[in-house]
């Protein structure tokens, strides 16, 4: 039987978000990734992509990707001058990112100081607590637990730090008179913190496992360090005009989407309407979960599931458009992420100049046996433990 006829055609019937109490509390109930799917959820897309997502307004961000990639080769070539010194690459990666978004959303960044690191505090705690798993969801009778673990107190704090940060992002979108649904302060502060967190944990995530996953297979990362190197022939810095080249790079990265994925492993859902599906009888209102890791690590679909083996995309069309549904990484259909156009440079350049400036290596008494792949558990499954590596300055 062929699926895909039937899962497109059932698309439009499971494009609502269950409701999540914490998600509610969190993003003022009208952020893009949680709201129910209807005319206002359709006017929030159309806003994001029109004012952050197009290809025209991804365009136009390259100058800060750039810069923000030379600055943080800059700075681990700092780190460099003391010989065999580790650097956290999860937070020098998690702040290049955080640094785009920022420079994108607000115009500036945080810089090094204690403010940043309370904003990247910030974001972390609301990243947490839209993912833990909150029982009320499924027993609302259950809600008065999260008085007693800390959960409401956690989620109050958040929020009200987190209105205070949205409240000094500049909002011009609210008075945009194109807009079809008239949008108030609320509903622009929920746009623009649907972009920091996901345009900022999420690649970061991504990054940081595929570096991972290349200091264990050392061979694979010294192939793509040759094709960089071969592309750019010893420019000094490397531009977004080069990586079209780099089809390698791009392998990597989507077989660390593919093995890593930083959105959950259950995907929900909810049906809008009764419908059948494969003889079962789903009534409306009913939630389901699409299993995009069980879907990424399928035998039947992927030869060795559990290998990294970027060059499995070697000649093949598959991409994470959300065309191809043994690979959704990025979601498929009308809830699919609208900033995968966002994503893609912000993934790209960063392990591009990662790569070719730098050699990187193990710690003094670690070896690739020993390196860490627990996750943390959350709605974005990052790495737990730091990547700490030690980087040698190639000489361009």
């Amino acid at each position: 039987m062929q699926l895909e006829p039937i899962f497109i055609s059932v698309f439009s019937i499971f494009c609502n978000r269950p409701r999540v109490t914490f998600a509610e509390r969190l993003v003022y109930s009208k952020d893009l990734a949680f709201s129910s799917y209807g005319e206002y959820w359709k006017e929030l897309r159309k806003i994001s992509a029109l004012h952050l997502l197009s290809g025209h307004r991804v365009e136009s961000f390259r100058t800060i990707r750039e810069e923000e990639a030379n600055f943080m080769v800059d700075k681990i070539r700092e780190c460099c001058s003391s010989a065999s010194s580790a650097v956290n690459l999860s937070e020098i990666i998690f702040s290049f990112t955080n640094n785009v978004v920022c420079r994108v959303a607000m115009g500036r960044k945080f810089g090094e100081d204690e403010g940043a690191k309370k904003f990247s505090e910030l974001i972390m705690e609301f990243m947490n607590l839209i993912g833990v798993f909150n029982v009320a969801d499924y027993i609302p009778w259950f809600s008065v637990v999260n008085n007693f673990n800390g959960l409401n107190a956690r989620v109050a704090k958040n929020s009200k730090e987190m209105d205070c940060f949205l409240e000094n992002v500049l909002l011009g979108m609210a008075n945009d008179s194109t807009n079809r649904v008239s949008l108030v302060r609320d509903n622009i502060k929920a746009v623009i913190l649907d972009l920091f967190t996901a345009g900022t944990d999420t690649s970061a995530a991504t990054l940081v496992w595929a570096m991972t996953e290349l200091i264990k297979h050392p061979e694979i990362m010294k192939e793509v360090q040759t094709e960089i190197r071969e592309i750019t022939k010893g420019k000094f810095c490397i531009t977004e005009d080069d990586l079209g080249q780099m089809h390698y790079l791009k392998m990597v990265i989507k077989e660390a989407l593919r093995l890593h994925s930083p959105a959950p492993s259950l995907i929900p859902h909810e049906s809008i309407q009764d419908t059948n599906l494969l003889g079962y009888d789903i009534p409306a209102q009913t939630r389901v979960f699409i299993n995009q890791w069980a879907i990424a690590n399928d035998p039947m679909l992927w030869d060795e599931p559990e290998e990294f083996r970027p060059k499995r995309f070697l000649n093949t069309s598959i991409d994470y458009q959300g065309k191809d549904f043994k690979f959704i990484p990025f979601g498929a259909g009308r809830r699919g992420c609208p900033g995968i156009l966002f994503a893609t440079p912000n993934m790209e350049l960063p392990l591009a100049n990662l790569l070719y400036h730098f050699n990187w290596s193990l710690p003094n008494g670690v070896t690739s046996k020993d390196v860490d792949f627990a996750e943390e558990l959350g709605i974005i499954l990052r790495k737990k433990s730091p990547l700490l590596l030690v980087p040698t300055p190639c000489g361009f």
